[in-house]
């Protein structure tokens, strides 16, 4: 009982910071549902947001995709092995965190564009051209959101006992089979926690994409392209597709709740 009257009492120096802060971040959402053309929502769902949405869909998924495919052999390079200077190699991966997406772009594209260090030789031996497609979509989405990935399997890799894949090891498993049969199935929350905040953060991406990608109707328009130009022409249009948007990002934290939300009552 005197535990539970300790923790009744709450300091009003620390209330009001509080709920100002909440008020701060719910109010702006809140104003985007109310302001919401709810009645005219089917007619402004016309077929070039249809086609933004698609687009988004796909690019996200396909850059999630590319970041399970490097980011997990990264993060259990970071975890697991005895590499030297893990610890410079872990900062530099949480460099796009940090990094304003459109400096990420500039830089995709001093290294990938036509003139780029590495696209000036794709261009030149294979014809491929990365920038202002959709796979240059992807690679910029994928360079923005590996990092998301990369610090959650990380983190359950270190959580994860390795004693079961010393028994593995024991058995005289081989460390791919091992890894393929003990660790990844460990760790597989941790993975698909980080798939999916790694497609959100994919799905939402602006800045390095209009610099990388450019914004070509049909081809690198995604959503968050689509409520840039929306909101110079069409301001309901552009109202709904960031509510599309917010949806998404809900029902991604609702999916996550118990990992990233839930704590001690």
């Amino acid at each position: 009982m005197t535990r539970n009257r300790v923790r009744g009492r709450l300091p009003v120096v620390l209330v009001l910071p509080a709920v100002a802060g909440l008020a701060f971040l719910l109010v702006p959402l809140a104003g985007l549902l109310v302001k919401t053309p709810w009645t005219s929502l089917p007619t402004l769902l016309s077929a070039e947001v249809g086609e933004a949405l698609r687009l988004s869909l796909i690019c996200a998924s396909l850059a999630t995709v590319l970041c399970l495919v490097l980011g997990i052999p990264l993060a259990w390079l970071l975890a697991r092995s005895g590499l030297p200077g893990r610890g410079f190699l872990r900062a530099l991966v949480t460099v796009p965190l940090v990094l304003p997406p459109v400096v990420g772009g500039v830089a995709l594209l001093l290294v990938l564009g036509r003139r780029g260090l590495i696209g000036e030789h794709l261009d030149a031996w294979f014809g491929i051209s990365l920038p202002f497609t959709t796979a240059g979509v992807v690679v910029a989405e994928a360079f923005v959101a590996m990092p998301f990935l990369v610090i959650s399997v990380e983190g359950a890799l270190r959580a994860a006992d390795p004693r079961y894949e010393e028994a593995a090891a024991t058995l005289g498993a081989s460390k791919w089979v091992t890894f393929r049969r003990v660790t990844l199935p460990s760790v597989l929350p941790g993975v698909v926690a980080g798939a999916v905040l790694c497609w959100a953060r994919a799905l939402g991406e602006f800045g390095a994409t209009i610099t990388f990608a450019g914004n070509f109707p049909g081809e690198t328009t995604t959503m968050p392209l689509a409520v840039y130009l929306a909101l110079e022409t069409d301001p309901d249009a552009a109202i709904v597709l960031s509510v599309v948007l917010l949806l998404v990002s809900v029902g991604v934290l609702a999916g996550l709740r118990d990992r990233w939300i839930s704590g001690p009552t």
